[in-house]
């Protein structure tokens, strides 16, 4: 059931698209419209509010708006309208009422709303970062560092009003008692701060200490090493020379990610934006191959046309990937995953063929619509086998810091298939971190052609 918040936005959402329209139909027309203008403009816009609550969704545009930047928030809702008013016009080009709608009235109405939509979307950015200064929606961070630095932190974090940033327990070094009781708790120990980090999830461990506390940074950050946790120094301004890269402004002060996401926030929203919009036209160009599929799984053995199973995405969130199935249906021990194997008696005949030539990852699209995978990006493993790897594979857990891929670096190279030896998830894994280290659109773009000239047929898919 829709909590009564995401019914509020999705009406007042609604209100701005109507708004739109008949501010855009006043403009256009003024004291000359006719009776069948009105019909016409009052039915296309009825369809692109109906479309809309589907496309918006499908955008997650109403999802929780504290965890998105302000480039992906704009880029979402821009995105998720276009592609409500494209697919508007394409539906009227199908049933040839295209000539009926003003062209000038349509592009008055798309570039109104599409103003009004992120307009409101800033509005309530700012409403919001009012109201993370009242310890709302806060990320929580843990700070190591001596009672000074934590202090210094803590004062610079609650002047910067739209930080997103919240103090929860500090850790000196040097201290000879907890403060457990105190409103952000002291802690004298650093297994205890490590197990209070673990048990009320914090995801931000911030290091406030001098180079010369080396031996207690190395250890925290090989503790943390296999958690999605991220782990800032903040260095003495005067030793800034010895570092070569990853400074940042965080707060107002200079921070440098000792292990944290290589992409920045604009990034990720540019390429959140550019795997919308691809799937969005890979559906709509591959719908007629994808039915035919759907046919050939549903006609090859008893079972549903598509295989559903739990992945884990970007920050370790789990989703439901979509597949073709393309084996026959068989039990399973519970909690454990077999890999198709070459010769495997549970693929059929079609599944065979699909499995081949990468046809049955086509239904993944959905998932990258939905914002749970990406076109391109770190292919994604059995949840009971990421248990496993992370345990035996040398940074495994950074794979998680973007979202998963339909296709990837790896797969492009010769990493795709069984992975029956710890040596081939080791060389997957390493040329995924190559792939988190390198992004750029122009590598995408790369991968994405490599997969469509030597990547739909590869030996060890099987």
């Amino acid at each position: 059931m829709l909590k009564l918040n995401g019914i509020l936005n999705r009406l007042f959402d609604v209100l701005l698209i109507l708004i739109g329209a008949a501010l855009a139909y006043q403009i256009r027309f003024s004291d000359s419209a006719t009776s069948g203008t009105a019909a016409i403009g009052a039915s296309t816009t009825a369809f692109s509010v109906a479309l809309s609550l589907g496309v918006f969704h499908a955008f997650r545009v109403y999802d929780d708006q504290s965890k998105k930047s302000l480039g992906s928030l704009l880029g979402q809702i821009t995105m998720a309208w276009a592609t409500t008013q494209l697919c508007g016009l394409l539906v009227t080009f199908y049933i040839h009422r295209a000539d009926l709608v003003s062209r000038l009235w349509f592009g008055y109405w798309t570039f109104m709303t599409a103003a009004a939509l992120a307009l409101s979307r800033l509005i309530a950015r700012a409403v919001l970062a009012r109201a993370r200064h009242a310890k709302s929606n806060l990320r929580s961070v843990a700070i190591v560092g001596a009672s000074a630095n934590c202090d210094a932190l803590i004062r610079k974090m609650e002047s910067s009003v739209d930080s997103g940033f919240h103090a929860v327990m500090t850790f000196d070094p040097h201290a000879t008692y907890h403060v457990p009781n105190a409103v952000i708790p002291r802690y004298a120990s650093a297994h205890t701060l490590v197990r209070h980090i673990r048990t009320d999830n914090v995801r931000e461990l911030w290091l406030a200490m001098p180079l010369s506390e080396q031996p207690l940074i190395t250890r925290l950050v090989e503790e943390f090493r296999n958690d999605l946790i991220n782990i800032r120094f903040f260095p003495d301004v005067r030793s800034l020379s010895l570092f070569d890269g990853g400074v940042i402004d965080l707060i107002g002060m200079p921070a440098i990610n000792l292990v944290a996401s290589p992409l920045s926030p604009l990034a990720l929203a540019n390429k959140d934006i550019f795997d919308r919009v691809f799937a969005a036209l890979a559906l709509m160009l591959l719908s007629p191959l994808m039915l035919v599929i759907a046919l050939a799984v549903k006609l090859s053995s008893p079972g549903p046309v598509f295989f559903t199973q739990r992945r884990k995405g970007a920050d370790g969130q789990v989703f439901r990937i979509f597949k073709f199935r393309s084996m026959s249906m068989h039990s399973h021990d519970e909690g454990t995953v077999k890999q198709a194997t070459r010769n495997d008696p549970r693929v059929t005949r079609v599944g065979a063929f699909l499995r081949r030539t990468s046809l049955d990852e086509l239904p993944q699209f959905i998932n990258v619509l939905m914002g749970d995978m990406s076109v391109v990006g770190p292919r994604p493993h059995a949840i009971e086998h990421d248990a496993l790897y992370q345990t035996v594979v040398d940074d495994y857990i950074h794979r998680y810091r973007i979202k998963p891929g339909i296709t990837g670096w790896a797969q492009v190279n010769g990493f795709r298939g069984e992975t029956d030896r710890i040596e081939k998830m080791q060389g997957r894994v390493d040329h995924d971190l190559y792939y988190l280290r390198n992004w750029s659109f122009a590598l995408d773009m790369r991968i994405v052609a490599a997969t469509i000239l030597k990547g739909l047929r590869h030996s060890n898919a099987y």
